[in-house]
């Protein structure tokens, strides 16, 4: 993807790259799908990670909407989208954790199995996005936004399937609830990351008007 410096700042909008358009819609439709498919499962499987895994995907879902609808929109725009997608993950963050702590409280033993099959689901769907973002991960806020999501995805597939494998060995729920925990702070980590960048651009808009 060109940068927003080549050519895209100086008439106020990005290049609206008909590939990413692309993209951006797979992978709307990927997590939107992979929201239904790990929330049920989650329920049934009692997981708090498979859980959080699933607002995920919607959360994401919705990001990729909103990066659809301001493609090809002034800079302005795209800095606010970005801001909002910040604050929507922070959202997220304070949601798992809160979920989390829920399962503390209720001692649900998550079923491993369920885990391992969803969780390899969710892997190759993330992935597969993740690839096709990759070349877009440099861009302005907003693309930052949706790359930092996905990899943010990648990473948490991951760890849900180490969850599982140690909750098949030990017995115990403490895995999915650290898995959980991880996540959830991950993307207030990423959260801040993205809201910090949205607000230096906007400052440099500033400057240069």
């Amino acid at each position: 993807m060109a940068d927003c410096c080549n050519g895209g700042c100086a008439s106020g909008k990005p290049p609206a790259d008909a590939r990413y358009r692309r993209i951006l819609w797979i992978a709307l439709l990927v997590n939107a799908g992979m929201f239904v498919i790990e929330l049920a499962s989650g329920w049934h499987a009692e997981s708090a990670a498979l859980l959080a895994d699933s607002a995920d995907f919607m959360g994401d879902a919705l990001n990729y909407g909103i990066s659809l609808f301001i493609l090809g929109l002034g800079t302005e725009w795209r800095r606010r989208s970005a801001l909002l997608k910040g604050w929507s993950m922070a959202a997220y963050g304070l949601f798992v954790l809160a979920t989390t702590a829920w399962h503390v409280a209720a001692g649900a033993l998550p079923a491993a199995s369920t885990m391992s099959v969803i969780g390899v689901l969710a892997l190759v769907a993330n992935g597969a996005v993740a690839a096709l973002l990759y070349a877009f991960r440099e861009g302005d806020a907003d693309m930052r936004a949706v790359w930092l999501c996905t990899r943010n995805d990648v990473i948490g597939n991951l760890a849900v399937l180490a969850a599982a494998a140690l909750v098949a060995r030990t017995g115990g729920n403490w895995p999915d609830i650290l898995v959980a925990a991880v996540m959830g702070a991950l993307s207030l980590t990423a959260a801040w990351a993205v809201i910090r960048r949205a607000r230096r651009e906007s400052g440099a808009a500033l400057v240069r008007t």
